[in-house]
């Protein structure tokens, strides 16, 4: 299974074409390995966008969300030496990243023969404990050889590498490699105009909102503007270009909305601001202490990316539907920067206990440590593939 363009059938998996230009494969042996790749490689894309990005992962489920123009999937074929030289014969990459250990050693070999460049990132002690590998420890030290540096999740991953024969110049510990937040632009005379509007009101967003969601997220406001009078929603759809349904949806519950794509600006009087406008979640994140990550209330969908509003310091709220973000949310949670809701009562009862500034505080600032997580091993990384691709570029 694979995400397919125009192309060939390869051990049962159809694949593109492979691209013109420089190629960077990443191997992601999980899902949140998957995320971080994928986040590692728009990155990369914002400094040089000369370059596209095969992402693999060892089985077809969960299928990997975030892709961008320029990424491609495939499932990692077999480890045997003709499904393996097929892969590398078909996509001749560049430069390949392989993430936590947990080696394919055929196709490890395979590419240290055709002496492909690999770095090894986010290597961690469980990833060279496969029995495997312990029976057979030639194999797992030759496979070790192939990579032309090794980035350690932490120190105790460290010293297993040193035990296993890693030269100590190859080697450098950063922290875990995971996915974080970058934070999304805003237009700065526009945030400080609307902050001087809403001034001294109590402000929470909920964003990428599905039409069903709206009456539970109305209702929520209305019962939390009991004890917030002059409480504001910012209402963002999914879609932009289903304003006028919004719209209908908010007069069909009395509320008094300025509508965002009419060029409107709240008062005093207005209770719902309906965004409804695209590339302005960076201006919302800002503006929002907290927020509702929609998409989430009803199956379907799949939930929302967290690290967005995480990155810009607004504390998160969220439904029980967030399967392609489940990893994301767990992380979130566990630190204290985001809580579950189910219905209108539950998110009314959150934002209520989110109105004292001193508890939505503290879960922005654990949100934004969470998005900050893996920051400097995927500095390093980048600035490394960079050398790289300036080296091949001049070569």
């Amino acid at each position: 299974m694979a995400y397919a363009g125009k192309g060939q059938k390869t051990d049962n998996a159809v694949v593109q074409d492979r691209p013109d230009g420089p190629l960077i494969w990443g191997h992601a042996t999980s899902p949140s390995r998957a995320a971080a790749l994928l986040q590692l490689g728009a990155r990369l894309r914002a400094q040089r966008a000369d370059f596209n990005l095969l992402l693999t992962t060892p089985t077809p489920d969960p299928s990997p969300d975030h892709l961008h123009r320029g990424d491609i999937w495939q499932v990692l074929p077999e480890d045997t030496t003709a499904a393996t030289a097929r892969f590398l014969d078909h996509w001749r990459p560049d430069i390949g990243l392989w993430t936590g250990g947990y080696f394919r050693p055929v196709l490890i070999e395979q590419a240290k023969h055709r002496e492909l460049p690999m770095i090894l990132i986010d290597a961690c002690e469980e990833g060279f404990n496969a029995p495997h590998q312990r029976w057979l420890p030639e194999i797992l030290r030759s496979n070790l050889e192939s990579f032309d540096s090794i980035f350690a999740r932490s120190g105790t991953a460290a010293q297993k590498l040193r035990r296993l024969g890693v030269a100590e110049e190859a080697l450098t510990v950063t922290g875990p490699l995971q996915e974080g937040g970058n934070a999304l632009p805003c237009n700065e005379s526009e945030r400080e105009e609307m902050a001087r509007i809403l001034a001294g009101r109590p402000v929470w967003l909920a964003a990428m909102a599905q039409p069903e969601e709206v009456p539970t997220i109305l209702e929520a406001h209305r019962m939390s503007s009991r004890m917030a009078h002059r409480q504001l929603l910012i209402l963002v759809p999914d879609d932009e270009t289903r304003g006028p349904e919004f719209r209908a949806l908010l007069d069909e519950q009395g509320f008094a909305p300025a509508i965002r794509s009419a060029g409107e600006k709240p008062n005093e009087g207005t209770q719902v601001l309906l965004a409804d406008t695209r590339g302005e979640m960076g201006l919302w994140y800002r503006l929002a202490p907290v927020t509702f990550m929609a998409s989430s209330l009803v199956p379907g969908f799949g939930g929302r990316n967290p690290f967005e509003p995480a990155a810009l310091g607004s504390a998160i709220l969220y439904g029980p539907n967030v399967s392609r973000y489940r990893a994301a949310y767990t992380r979130f949670t566990n630190a204290g920067a985001a809580i579950s809701i189910k219905d209108s009562t539950t998110l009314s009862a959150a934002l209520h206990q989110l109105a004292a500034p001193d508890r939505v505080a503290q879960m922005a600032a654990a949100g934004w440590e969470v998005a900050s997580e893996g920051a400097e091993a995927t500095d390093r990384i980048i600035d490394l593939l960079q050398d790289m691709l300036d080296l091949m570029e001049a070569g």
